[in-house]
């Protein structure tokens, strides 16, 4: 197999990203929405972008509430079916719990929940309930809260039984994803520097 795309969910603030040794070694173009602001070689991408790879096809999905930036990864695999399969939700929707809004400094949060409570039921939560869900962490991570052990899930599966998608409330939710969250690593703010290409 040839590496032809490397796509990055949003500018990470948990760990430094590889994905500039990657471009480096493979020659693949590095993707990131469009609202990214990174200041190095890549490639703009909007909500609703389609890539071919071979036999699947990936549609981007611009899910803001976890950074600005933050998209899913629709999957389709067409040797299976002419529908979606998966999708890969970086740090927006996780097993048991959803992406932190606070991580961009003091002033975002409320906002940045808003955001996110938008992108979870006017985006995630209209897809079909057999959806696979595969998101960047679980349990033990710091990007959320109440995260499951468990690597996976669906799409039916959390929106039954993950708490912060029980909430309708816009007001509701954002209290809730506010509430009670750990300070943030001191680590973070210098990776999310880095992976902009400040440093």
């Amino acid at each position: 197999m040839r590496v032809t795309h490397i796509f990055e969910t949003h500018v990470q603030a948990d760990h430094l990203s590889g994905a500039r040794r990657l471009a480096a070694t493979t020659g693949a173009p590095i993707l990131y929405h469009e609202s990214a602001g990174v200041r190095f070689p890549h490639v703009d991408v909007e909500d609703g972008e389609e890539h071919d790879l071979g036999n699947v096809r990936v549609s981007v999905l611009h899910t803001p509430g976890h950074t600005p930036d933050s998209v899913c990864l629709l999957v389709t695999d067409r040797t299976r079916a002419p529908e979606p399969w998966f999708v890969l939700t970086g740090d927006t929707l996780f097993s048991g719990g959803v992406g932190r809004p606070d991580l961009l400094g003091a002033g975002t949060e409320t906002r940045q929940a808003e955001q996110l409570y938008d992108s979870l039921f006017g985006k995630l939560l209209t897809l079909p309930d057999h959806i696979e869900v595969f998101p960047a962490h679980f349990s033990g991570a710091a990007c959320g809260k109440g995260l499951s052990g468990k690597p996976g899930s669906t799409i039916g599966f959390e929106r039954r039984f993950n708490p912060a998608l029980q909430l309708r409330s816009k007001d509701d939710f954002v209290r809730y994803v506010l509430a009670d969250l750990p300070p943030e690593p001191a680590e973070f703010a210098l990776n999310r520097r880095k992976n902009l290409g400040d440093e």
